[in-house]
């Protein structure tokens, strides 16, 4: 089994910022990469960004480019989404990822709200 723990969402005013962290554990072993997705109201999960765990490169979606950046940390098997100038459409739940060995494994979600 694989658990994926997120925390770090709440509410934020626009132009603010917010850090989400994930955690796997379980078995994790061939771990090839984490990442986020979001789901807003009303619309389909969309891909945020994603990171290889081995060698650290990441992707991200257009729509956070420059905005959001992902990092991770070996030893704690946990990435961090770093989210800044954050705008009332980043609203959504934001789920962490991760595959391993081929498979995809999901947490359950954050919310995050962007509103004054």
């Amino acid at each position: 089994q694989v658990q994926l723990k997120e925390s770090g969402g709440g509410l934020v005013q626009p132009g603010g910022s917010l850090r989400l962290s994930c955690t796997a554990s379980g078995r994790i072993s061939g771990l090839y990469g984490m990442g986020w997705y979001r789901q807003a109201p009303g619309k389909e999960r969309e891909f945020v960004g994603q990171i290889r765990w081995s060698g650290g490169t990441t992707d991200y979606a257009d729509s956070v480019k420059g905005r959001f950046s992902i990092s991770r940390e070996l030893r704690k098997y946990t990435i961090y989404l770093q989210m800044n100038s954050l705008e009332p459409d980043d609203t959504a739940v934001y789920y962490c990822f991760a595959n391993i060995l081929r498979r995809e494994f999901w947490g359950q979600g954050t919310q995050v709200t962007v509103a004054s």
